[in-house]
């Protein structure tokens, strides 16, 4: 199983981006999905996550700017990012803490590669 992050790039102040992550591989379900970063110097945080019930939970920091959204069938999680500032250039990461690969048979904490974010004018 992969996760495959991508939609990363440079952005002005005030712009938009939308990172996608799928998953691949033998998976028979994934519950939670969500988006960490790492800026330079910083330790990784938690952007935004949500259920494959749809519910969803977001740092303060992005609320209201981000929308993070998933489609269950193809196994991938995405991440709307809006009115971005420079203080949200980093490293964005996909992440899933559990994968169901079979009915019995589960693997935990996937990450995905990265993908940079960088805001500047």
């Amino acid at each position: 199983v992969q996760l495959q992050a991508s939609g990363g790039g440079l952005v002005q102040p005030g712009g938009s981006l939308r990172l996608s992550c799928a998953a691949s591989g033998t998976i028979f379900s994934i519950d939670v999905m969500g988006w960490y970063r790492q800026a330079p110097g910083k330790q990784r945080e938690l952007v935004a996550g949500i259920t494959s019930a749809g519910d969803t939970n977001y740092a303060g920091s992005v609320k209201g700017r981000f929308t993070i959204s998933r489609d269950n069938a193809k196994n991938t999680v995405y991440l709307q990012m809006n009115s971005l500032k420079p203080e949200d250039t980093a490293v964005y990461y996909c992440n899933a803490p559990v994968i169901r690969l079979t009915v019995i048979k589960y693997e935990y904490d996937y990450w995905g590669q990265g993908t940079q974010v960088t805001v500047s004018s």
